[in-house]
């Protein structure tokens, strides 16, 4: 089977890009927006629509794959790619990418993944949400080619042990912070709830009560809105590397103030993300292990999770080898074509590192649904509930998927036994 022809069109995310940069420097909120000047390059606001690009490949027969390329909320920021923008981009496809596509023979995902993920175009690799969206269509034309689902070709190109079990699904609230929790609770999400703590003022608070606050509510939330005890949700919480700040990355003192949220959160698993920012990958593995080290040495159970800086295949590598957290995001629009999720969430479990498959919530439905079942194939620790910040609707559209093909899964096992 050949592809016979490419289309793409432009299309919106789940969210929106945001200058992370600005929103750090206090940017003030009115309303669904921010107020001052965007800082980083290409930005003209500081919130700004998310934009994709469907790579759409018509297959010999007449069947249709398709992925979404996508790019982080928080782009240009943590050494990423720079903004990713349809207008800019689909030019660009057409000239330098649909020539190569048109007329491949689609017999291993692997092998085309990796050509169009180690491609340069004038010197350069291809944007991370290009490779992302390729990738995608790749693996979906390959599967309808041989009649398998995604996972199966993971598995079957992977030689991975074929185990059909659901991967735990983490819910981000965006900044509704407080009714989202109600409603993950309600729906029995396994972890939750991300928070949003990217402002110290408004969110952490000068010397971090506000986040203590919230801890404290959230697990009395917890409690007190459980149907039975048996639902024990890990608590997930996302900082940006605002409690670096308030703490001028005193790795004793941030190490301190994160094991006073031990107690807080009454008994539940607490994972912290991104606790420090120190704006280079070196200085980041050297200061999370610094704080690392202080936790245990205080008897501590709370666990770090490294996101910034942490962004490629290689650099998960980096900082799983240097045992520097206990979980690390792989942020996937972040590692360009999904092979590399693949391989990240498998060299992080060979190592004894937790392997959260993440994301964003800029991405689509198609690109969340395509996560899904890298998640099943690879057996990630945890993943993201995407797009969007409302939870439902992302955690319908990754839950869904997860049953759906599991279901599928099991009758096929059932039928061939």
């Amino acid at each position: 089977m050949k592809i016979k022809d490419v289309l793409f069109s432009a299309g919106k995310t789940g969210f929106f890009f945001d200058d992370q940069a600005a929103i750090k420097k206090g940017a003030r909120q009115d309303g669904f927006i921010y107020i001052g000047q965007p800082v980083t390059e290409h930005f003209e606001r500081i919130r700004q629509a998310g934009e994709s690009i469907s790579v759409i490949l018509i297959l010999e027969n007449g069947q249709i794959a398709v992925g979404d390329c996508a790019a982080v909320q928080y782009s240009g920021a943590g050494g990423r790619d720079p903004l990713f923008l349809a207008s800019t981009y689909i030019p660009f496809l057409e000239k330098n990418i649909k020539p190569l596509l048109v007329n491949k023979e689609l017999d291993s995902f692997l092998n085309l993944a990796k050509f169009f993920d180690n491609l340069e175009i004038e010197g350069k690799k291809l944007h991370t949400a290009i490779r992302y969206g390729l990738s995608q269509a790749l693996l979906e034309s390959v599967a309808l080619a041989k009649n398998k689902l995604k996972v199966e070709i993971i598995w079957d190109e992977y030689n991975l042990e074929h185990i059909i079990k659901p991967v735990p699904i983490f819910g981000q609230s965006g900044d509704d912070r407080y009714i989202n929790v109600d409603k993950m609770i309600i729906k029995k999400v396994d972890v939750l709830p991300h928070a949003l703590i990217n402002n110290i003022d408004q969110k952490l608070g000068r010397k971090g009560e506000l986040l203590r606050d919230y801890i404290g509510w959230l697990a009395s939330r917890i409690k007190k809105l459980r149907v039975d005890d048996s639902y024990n949700p890990a608590i997930h919480i996302d900082v940006y590397g605002t409690i670096g700040l308030i703490f001028d990355n005193d790795p004793k003192k941030v190490a301190t103030y994160l094991s006073s949220l031990e107690k807080l959160a009454d008994g539940f698993d607490i994972y912290i993300e991104g606790p420090v920012d120190m704006g280079a990958k070196l200085p980041q593995i050297e200061e999370l292990a610094k704080i690392r080290k202080f936790l245990k040495s205080n008897g501590s159970h709370v666990k770090i999770v490294a996101d910034e800086w942490c962004n490629t295949y290689e650099d998960i590598v980096e900082f799983t080898d240097a045992s520097c957290c206990d979980m690390v995001q792989i942020k996937t629009p972040d590692l360009g074509s999904i092979h590399n999720i693949v391989d990240s969430v498998i060299y992080c479990k060979k190592n004894g590192m937790e392997a959260y498959q993440g994301g964003t919530c800029n991405e689509t439905d198609f690109s969340a649904r395509c996560c899904v079942h890298l998640a099943l194939a690879a057996q990630a620790d945890r993943m993201l509930a995407k797009p969007g910040m409302g939870f439902d609707e992302g955690f319908q559209i990754v839950k869904n998927e997860m049953e759906r093909t599991l279901s599928v899964l099991k009758y096929k096992d059932e039928i061939n036994s």
